[in-house]
Parts: structure tokens; C-alpha cells; sequence
């Protein structure tokens, strides 16, 4: 597979989360989950219930939330999110996530599919049982609140650089998420926290002493800083189930 990038399987199937964001406290929550072995399965799930009484309202074409969806196809609700195969400039679409030639549902998993319209964002899982290396790229959640911007003063902002290292910190103390992992630079200096979508599965790998790595790949000093530093993390599982073989 091209870019070394691996897919997020469990029980024989691949999976894609459905992330909403409140557009209130900006706190990200699982919604729901996306999974291909042959048919194509929705179902809402994880932390629905709590998202609805945040305000998140299901989806018109899913609107029972106990409900499992199958389809032999891509549902087209989550089709739609994505750029048309007649588009002029599509390779350069498909090249940006890796891909050789137009597969929706892998398009779906490594664009996120995010629209102007509304909070919704799609995810490729990190599962801890996963054999095979795990490589997620991602913007650092809650930075306006920790580089000492607030989302609007950049210039205050601490420095940072393409190709920076940085360091993960498991944060077992945070009141928000007991599976917190804070992002630092080599000077210790906060710069926000791993999604708390990635967050549970992250942790089990630190927890074991596997090793990784974290690159910041994009600065966006645009002022409005909710998203302004995007990293890749590379967790090397792959060497560890050598080593325990």
C-alpha cells in the first residue's frame, strides 16, 4: 500500500469513527462508527447519548440511533462529503492522501471529509491491539489555550518548526479525559493534547514502552487557532512484536 499507511481493522472489519464537534466547548465525541467488510455498516454508538444532550442531532438519513445500517454500497450521505470523480484536478486530490486511484471509502478515512456546514468529521481509529505500525496525522487539540495566542495574538505564540520533535505526556490527573496525553516541545512547554478521539488507544502504547514519533508538519498562523499546528505520529508496533516474538 502506497505511503505505508496501514488500515484500522477489528474483528475482520475496517472502521471509520464519526466525530462531531460541539461548536460550544469545541470538545470532540464519538458519535458513531463506519465499517466496510464487503457490506458497509453504520451505527451510532460510543458517546451518542452524551453528545445529544450536548445538542448533536442524528443524521436525517440515520435518524434511529439504535439502529444498525447496512448498504452494499458507500452510503451516499457520506459519499456526497466528497470531491466528485469527474472533478478537474482530482489526481492532485488523491495524491495529497496517498492514494493511487479513486476509493471512497478510503478517501472518506484519510480526508475526513470535514464541510463548512456543520461539525462533522470522519477518523481513522487507533486500536491498541493492532500489529502493524500506526501512522495518524492530526492537529493538536486545545493549542489557542496552551501556546499563549487564545486564537488571536500570533505573534505571542510560542515557536515552533516543520520537522520540530516533539513529546507525548500521559496526563492521568486531567478532569476531562483520565486518558489525557499532553503534546510538549524539548523545553516542556505545553502545546496542547493528542484528540481525545486518539487518546484511549495512544495510551495503552505508551503504557507498554513502545516507541514513536511525533513531527510537526504544519505552523498555520492565521489567527484563527484552533487548528494551527498539525503533527504526524508514527508508533513503531511492528519492532515491538519483534522483540516479543
Amino acid at each position: 500500500m502506497k505511503g505505508g499507511i496501514k488500515v484500522s481493522r477489528k474483528n475482520n472489519r475496517d472502521f471509520i469513527y464519526l466525530i462531531w464537534k460541539d461548536p460550544n466547548t469545541r470538545r470532540n465525541f464519538t458519535v458513531g462508527e463506519l465499517s466496510k467488510n464487503g457490506q458497509y455498516e453504520f451505527s451510532y454508538g460510543h458517546e451518542i447519548n452524551e453528545a445529544i444532550e450536548k445538542g448533536f442531532e442524528p443524521l436525517i438519513s440515520f435518524e434511529d440511533i439504535n439502529k444498525i445500517y447496512t448498504s452494499d454500497t458507500l452510503f451516499p450521505t457520506f459519499s456526497s462529503r466528497l470531491p466528485d470523480r469527474k472533478r478537474r484536478g482530482l489526481e492532485k486530490i488523491l495524491a495529497k492522501y496517498d492514494l493511487l486511484e479513486y476509493d471512497a471509502y478510503r478517501l472518506l478515512k484519510r480526508s475526513g471529509a470535514k464541510l463548512p456546514i456543520d461539525n462533522l468529521e470522519f477518523i481513522d481509529p487507533i486500536f491498541e491491539e493492532s500489529d502493524s505500525d500506526v501512522i495518524r496525522m492530526f492537529h493538536i487539540a486545545g493549542s489557542r489555550h496552551h501556546i499563549r495566542c487564545e486564537g488571536g495574538n500570533c505573534d505571542s505564540a510560542i515557536r515552533l518548526k516543520k520537522g520540530q520533535q516533539l513529546r507525548l505526556e500521559m496526563d492521568s490527573e486531567n478532569i476531562h479525559d483520565e486518558n489525557a496525553i499532553k503534546i510538549v516541545d524539548t523545553e516542556g512547554n505545553t502545546l496542547g493534547f493528542v484528540p481525545r478521539y486518539y487518546s484511549y488507544g495512544v495510551t495503552g502504547y505508551l503504557k507498554k514502552g513502545i516507541a514513536y514519533k511525533c513531527t510537526v508538519l504544519e505552523v498555520n498562523k492565521s489567527g484563527e487557532c484552533d487548528e494551527c499546528i498539525k503533527v504526524k505520529l508514527e508508533i513503531n508496533v511492528s519492532s515491538e512484536c519483534r522483540k516479543t516474538s
